[in-house]
């Protein structure tokens, strides 16, 4: 199921990587140590921030595992302060101008230093400020695969992962005098600073690929701060400095595409990590992750190979658990699945949810019938969608604890839930009520509104739940039409197309931001809805305009209760997962946000010297 993502509307606590990981090298490896990891996707790119890396989930975990970052989020909407990779630093507020340093002796695989280089190509491919105005990337797409093609030599357009942050940050960022140290300045408040800047795609490879520069073997020199490397860094400095158009195209072009994977065995040049684990093969539907013996971080790991395996079937992930095969798996949510696999000896199964959540949105404007333009026929279909027998019959199936999501703006276990749902006004619909509906559709001066509600057809949960709400939402005199379309997402927000739409959002990915991006009056990324309120926008800039937990948890509390009360549309549940582990391995949790069971791998233990044979 395809969902929009857009980032967390969680405040964070913040913690220190060194808190939780007191390990800084190797030593914690079990030599001969492997885990299988079951997963529902292909490696396609080994860079998941271009429009085609991400599309694939896989792309991100392998990106997450092989990578560093100032920060990362753990399994309680929690923020974790890496400082074995570096530091963000607030250093002026306006405009807001973030220091960030790397720690010493942070290394690539090859042994080249991760530097304010590799920082600045990251900030160059996702803030869009170097790319030619008005570029139109539709252009250069290969129709039969989606890929960027090469940009002429007069374009530059970085195909980045914008609505993160460093969208934000127009002026050219200043390398510090420490040579370890970038200074970004971004235009507006950005809360997700700590996050909106990470080290992606290694610098001097990118540079040399690029320009056309030599590259020894660093990871052979005695010299590992190798002169072709630096040399690879510095021309990429230049370029970004210079605004050199030629050479920012061809630099576009190997991070556009460069990383993609057409098949063949990948350049071990494109392997190069700075993370905890490096790819070591790709092949058959299998990604080899070994631990990288350069890494000396506090996520230092365990176990010395981790094998993802593409499962699509669930009968032959129930066969590869039982042959030992797999450890680890997070198929979709279904009974029968979840019953085979708890009668494999050693495996033990877990339901739980996940951020991704369900909801109907509303179109407040340019709707297919313009019956929602009135806040009384809002109030009145909500009042009829069934939402608890949505959550009975679709969902607590696979997860018996389930329960309704009662918030817009926060999750379940994350702080501030349990006292916003007290008195946010979602208690007005926690049950049908077919006589206040009629009420209100009189009061109106309405009688039977049509509704027709956009949703994906191919999703079978999504079918049942709008046939049961077209059932209950007659009986007010609602005519419940079907919009559904294979191509929904590209529908979306498109006037006149739908009157309410019914989807999921993972809003997981950029802090607080996300309110802007998704409840702001004049936002063109992701207010599909036309949905506009002064009170919610005054609340959006309080949430995004401060980096203070409690400031923004109230704002968050005070947002949800301006969109119950103007009948936004409902939340629904969020969605369950299932999770099954073999006692081979120890110490897998799951977290709600994107990366799942991945989201700390490098802290499992082998449960006994050697896990699981290599999966097959």
């Amino acid at each position: 199921m395809t969902s929009p993502r857009f980032p967390a509307l969680a405040a964070a606590v913040l913690v220190t990587a060194a808190a939780l990981a007191g390990c800084t090298d190797q030593d914690r490896i079990v030599e001969g140590s492997t885990v299988a990891v079951a997963v529902d996707g292909t490696l396609t790119s080994l860079n998941p921030n271009s429009s085609y890396g991400r599309a694939s989930e896989v792309n991100a975990d392998v990106a997450y595992l092989t990578g560093t970052s100032f920060a990362y989020p753990d399994d309680a909407y929690g923020l974790v302060r890496d400082t074995s990779f570096g530091s963000a630093e607030r250093t002026a507020d306006d405009p807001l101008t973030v220091r960030y340093t790397i720690a010493e002796g942070v290394t690539w695989s090859d042994g080249v230093p991760v530097t304010p280089a590799d920082l600045l190509l990251a900030w160059a491919a996702n803030s869009g400020a170097l790319d030619t105005p008005d570029v139109d990337p539709e252009a250069y797409v290969d129709a039969e695969s989606g890929r960027l093609t090469e940009l002429p030599g007069d374009v530059v357009y970085f195909d980045g992962a914008r609505g993160r942050g460093l969208e934000r940050a127009t002026q050219t960022p200043q390398l510090g005098d420490d040579g370890r140290s970038l200074f970004v300045h971004f235009d507006e408040f950005t809360p997700g600073w700590e996050t909106a800047l990470a080290p992606g795609l290694p610098a001097h490879v990118v540079a040399s690929r690029a320009l056309g520069l030599p590259l020894g073997d660093a990871a052979a020199s005695a010299d590992p701060d190798a002169a072709d490397a630096r040399a690879a860094q510095d021309a990429l400095v230049s370029a970004v400095d210079d605004a050199d158009p030629a050479a920012l195209s061809a630099i576009a072009n190997v991070w556009n595409s460069g990383y993609d994977l057409t098949g063949a065995a990948p350049d071990p040049e494109l392997l190069v990590a700075s993370g905890p684990y490096l790819v070591s093969e790709v092949r058959d539907g299998r990604v080899t992750l070994t631990a990288n013996p350069r890494y000396r971080g506090a996520r230092a790991p365990a176990i010395q190979t981790i094998v993802l395996s593409t499962v699509a079937d669930p009968a032959e992930l129930v066969r590869r658990f039982q042959d030992g095969t797999v450890d680890v798996a997070s198929p979709a949510p279904d009974p029968g699945v979840a019953s085979e696999l708890s009668e494999v000896p050693g495996v033990t199964v877990t339901a739980g949810s996940e951020a991704t959540f369900e909801h109907l949105d509303l179109q407040f404007a340019d709707s297919k019938s313009g019956a929602f333009g009135d806040p009384r026929v809002r109030q009145a279909f909500l009042h009829v969608v069934p939402r608890q027998q949505i959550l009975d019959e679709l969902v607590v199936p696979d997860q018996v604890d389930a329960g309704l999501l009662d918030s817009f703006v926060l999750r379940p276990g994350a702080p501030g839930y349990d006292d916003t749902i007290a008195d946010n006004g979602s208690a007005d619909y926690q049950s049908t009520d077919v006589d206040a509906a009629r009420s209100l559709l009189a009061e109106a001066g309405v009688g039977a509104p049509e509704v027709c509600i956009l949703f994906d057809p191919a999703d079978a949960r999504r079918v049942a739940e709008f046939e049961l709400i077209r059932t209950s939402a007659a009986r007010a005199g609602f005519r419940v039409t079907d919009c559904s379309r294979s191509d929904w997402t590209s529908i979306l927000g498109v006037a006149g197309a739908y009157d309410a739409a019914l989807f999921a959002w993972d809003t997981t990915r950029l802090g607080p931001g996300a309110v802007a991006a998704v409840f702001r009056s004049d936002s063109a990324v992701a207010n599909l809805n036309h949905y506009s309120d002064p009170r919610a926008d005054e609340l959006v800039d309080a949430i995004t305009g401060t980096d203070d937990p409690e400031a923004q948890s109230a704002a968050l509390g005070e947002l949800d209760a301006v969109l119950w009360a103007d009948a936004y549309g409902v939340p629904l549940f969020a969605h369950p997962t299932l999770t099954a582990v073999s006692d081979r391995v120890a110490g897998v949790t799951r977290s709600p946000l994107a990366r799942g069971v991945l989201w700390d791998a490098w802290s499992w233990t082998p449960a006994t010297p050697s896990a699981s044979p290599a999966a097959g």
